[in-house]
């Protein structure tokens, strides 16, 4: 009798070639579910998205971006002003301070424009290194790869790229996502983790990469 070969813990390059390719199929043009139509928008959508959904942060931008989507008109809005805009999403308190920093630093070292270094945003008030990631892949078309709760849990479930944290999991998808997807990558995943590879109960059956996937515990219909 024989026994099948065991599988290695990780995808190997062929498995993570097919993987893509097969969310590339539902999704050519992912992207991210946060409303914007500038690289500021998108930054004010990101840093108000912590502990926060991005259905909240959007009914809040919606109304704030009419009335002030640059630099100069929030920091004329003031803090408390910017407030009534943001009170519905969590730690509006400390957002707002933040974002009016920011604004602060935008107008005064980068000619109210968005950076598009990785170093000059994360000198930014409530930016950190997801952040960061996220304008420089969406707004400015880097390859770069921002790891959120989903991706972790994805990236660490299927064993695409497993790590004990964030950073070693972004380090590792840097090293195993093929370039050509690349670009999409993070917005694949996020979503794949958001709608199909949920936390408590992952929808197996219905994922479209559920025979590659190395989680043990996978749902049944």
């Amino acid at each position: 009798m024989t026994t099948a070969p065991r599988r290695s813990a990780t995808l190997t390059r062929a498995e993570v070639v097919e993987l893509f390719s097969r969310l590339r199929e539902l999704n050519l043009k992912p992207t991210t579910e946060l409303e914007y139509r500038t690289p500021f928008e998108l930054l004010v959508a990101v840093t108000l998205s912590a502990q926060a959904t991005d259905v909240g942060v959007n009914k809040a931008t919606r109304r704030l971006f009419p009335v002030a989507n640059t630099p100069a008109a929030i920091l004329a809005l003031g803090e408390d002003g910017l407030k009534k805009y943001i009170s519905t999403i969590g730690l509006f308190n400390a957002k707002a301070k933040n974002v009016i920093a920011t604004c602060r630093i935008l107008i005064d070292e980068h000619g109210g424009e968005v950076p598009r270094s990785r170093d000059a945003l994360e000198a930014l008030p409530g930016v950190g290194r997801k952040t960061a990631n996220v304008v420089l892949n969406t707004a400015f078309g880097e390859p770069t790869i921002a790891v959120d709760t989903h991706i972790f849990r994805v990236a660490n479930r299927t064993g695409l790229a497993p790590g004990k944290d964030v950073r070693a999991v972004e380090d590792r998808l840097l090293k195993v996502v093929p370039a050509e997807f690349m670009q999409d990558a993070h917005h694949w995943l996020i979503l794949h983790g958001r709608y199909v590879c949920k936390a408590r109960k992952p929808d197996c059956p219905q994922c479209v990469i559920r025979d590659i996937c190395r989680f043990k515990e996978k749902t049944v219909a």
